[in-house]
């Protein structure tokens, strides 16, 4: 444990009285620092806004997270992973979508229809966990999920065909719509509305339940069905981690476990937002472009298809041992 990392509150006093010493009572508060992936109040970055608010009200006198900003205001979303496991934070809330530069293996994570439950249960998460740790990440636990994720879209399209639009993508689907004819480019999230606004990309892919309202105005399409699904880790530098005394460990252990758990599909409150969202977006005028027959087969088939051959690619050895125990 380093003063730069974790800071500690060390008090103790001495009391004498009745001419009886007393031993000094110890008591300790760690600090460590947080990062979070997505810019502080927007949809996907609350879940672990909220974690921390949560571990910082139980924490008292045991442990404290002092959340320093969001991306990209504080950086990258691609490299607070990264700067994580070197020691520039201590703990971060982040979507693997994110740090597929860290372990290529993450991917993963979304592209599964078990339960965290299930996957903790058949070794998926006890191997995700392993892979992290080489890189210097201890796994907590998924502490948000918003649902699958979808194509929204300025122009209407009648089959899974993406030839000739320009889309802006991230790691997580890229491979999927590039192998559907689009073109793609990466830009950070706060940009969505301008690019979508300007026509200079016609369609995004994002999760449902953290759709970001002002979005309705660029955008007149939700196409379905959805895929994949989209988890929000919480990770801390395993060095960190085990200079963290047992309480403290539990401490953010139990309270992300209990987000976990409230994650899981068939989630009352992810249902009620998913519908409430739908609902909206239909208010404001957008419209759903539905696949049925072959065409939704052969969207998800190679929603699917063509992400597990990219970390198949990408990691043979691990990738295959992932797909049998996620897919």
């Amino acid at each position: 444990m380093t003063s730069k990392s974790i800071i500690l509150s060390i008090g103790a006093a001495s009391i004498a009285m009745l001419g009886f010493s007393v031993t000094p009572v110890l008591s300790k508060e760690a600090t460590i620092r947080g990062a979070s992936c997505f810019p502080i109040g927007s949809p996907p970055g609350r879940g672990f806004e909220t974690l921390v608010k949560e571990v910082n009200a139980r924490g008292k006198g045991v442990l404290q997270i002092k959340l320093l900003g969001g991306a990209p205001a504080i950086g990258s979303p691609f490299t607070l992973t990264q700067k994580t496991s070197k020691g520039a934070y201590d703990i971060v809330g982040c979507t693997e979508a994110y740090y597929g530069n860290v372990i290529p293996e993450a991917p993963a994570l979304r592209l599964t229809g078990k339960t965290a439950a299930e996957l903790r249960s058949n070794g998926g998460i006890a191997y995700i966990s392993k892979l992290l740790a080489t890189k210097n990440l201890h796994y907590v636990a998924r502490h948000a999920d918003y649902g699958p994720f979808h194509l929204w879209l300025s122009k209407k399209i009648d089959k899974p065909d993406l030839t000739g639009l320009n889309l802006r993508v991230a790691p997580v689907y890229t491979a999927f719509f590039k192998s559907l004819g689009a073109t793609v480019q990466n830009a950070a999230m706060p940009k969505i509305y301008t690019l979508m606004e300007n026509n200079t990309v016609q369609g995004y892919g994002w999760p449902a339940g953290a759709f970001v309202p002002p979005w309705v105005k660029v955008t007149k399409y939700q196409v379905n069905p959805g895929f994949y699904v989209s988890p929000i880790q919480t990770l801390v530098n395993l060095k960190i981690w085990e200079s963290l005394d047992s309480a403290q460990q539990k401490l953010i252990t139990k309270v992300a476990m209990e987000f976990e758990a409230a994650t899981e599909p068939g989630n009352a409150k992810l249902a009620a937002n998913l519908k409430s969202g739908l609902a909206k977006r239909a208010k404001a005028g957008m419209k759903v472009i539905e696949f049925t027959g072959a065409d939704r087969k052969k969207w998800l088939d190679t929603a699917y298809n063509e992400a597990w051959n990219e970390v198949i690619q990408r990691s043979p050895k691990h990738g295959k041992n992932l797909e049998k125990l996620f897919r």
